[in-house]
């Protein structure tokens, strides 16, 4: 049972910007930004913090709002104008708080414009909800521990993601990453070949692959003794 989540998207200093950025972009706002396994939260080392700040909301500037039927369109309307109406309380109250508007916030209807925030901590529903919409939280991490320790730091546990060019050091971290799925330079996906499936209020068990299709098995113990 998947349950959604608020996946990390964890950039450290040495990430290529110039290689992933677009694929972080991706990762948060496709479908509109309507997917649980969306980077929700991008958490980035202080060195590159700025620049990864820069280089981002100049790439959602530059997505083609509209009609979801046309080619060229990205970002589309949500499913429902209520969802619309949550994705805003829930940005206003970070702002509330603390995070600074660097992009967006405005809605029409079940339309809501690429957004966003900045100077995002824990206590704010950008850090600590699911947003479900193209609000994109950006958190500043003093270094890479405190990276991990931030991505941690949710109800959630779908998926995280590390963009990094020290891979060893990036296998390193897999056992202190408590989501159910951990991705090295590139965006959290389904692949019928993997199990998928989170921890924490994102929910238990797995689906797709072998071990997914073990769920469905009724597995009989049978014990003779002569």
């Amino acid at each position: 049972m998947e349950l959604g989540g608020n996946n990390a998207c964890i950039v450290f200093e040495d990430a290529d910007l110039d290689k992933h950025l677009n694929t972080m972009v991706k990762a948060r706002m496709q479908n509109t930004g309507q997917s649980c396994i969306a980077a929700k939260r991008f958490i980035v080392c202080s060195e590159i913090y700025d620049e990864f700040v820069d280089r981002f909301t100049e790439a959602a500037k530059n997505l083609v709002t509209g009609n979801p039927s046309e080619k060229d369109t990205y970002i589309g309307v949500l499913a429902r104008e209520d969802l619309a109406k949550t994705l805003k309380k829930q940005v206003n109250e970070s702002i509330e708080k603390g995070a600074k508007l660097v992009l967006g916030n405005q809605m029409e209807g079940a339309f809501f414009e690429p957004t966003i925030l900045t100077e995002v901590v824990p206590g704010m529903p950008a850090f600590d909800e699911e947003t479900f919409g193209p609000v994109a939280s950006i958190i500043k991490a003093d270094n890479r521990e405190h990276a991990i320790s931030l991505t941690n730091n949710s109800n959630y546990g779908l998926g995280a993601m590390l963009f990094t060019e020290d891979i060893e050091g990036a296998l390193d971290l897999i056992p202190k990453i408590s989501d159910g799925a951990f991705f090295i330079n590139d965006m959290v996906k389904s692949d019928p070949r993997l199990p998928f499936g989170g921890t924490k209020a994102s929910g238990y068990g797995r689906e797709l692959s072998r071990e997914g299709i073990l769920a469905f098995v009724n597995k009989k113990t049978v014990y003779i003794k002569n």
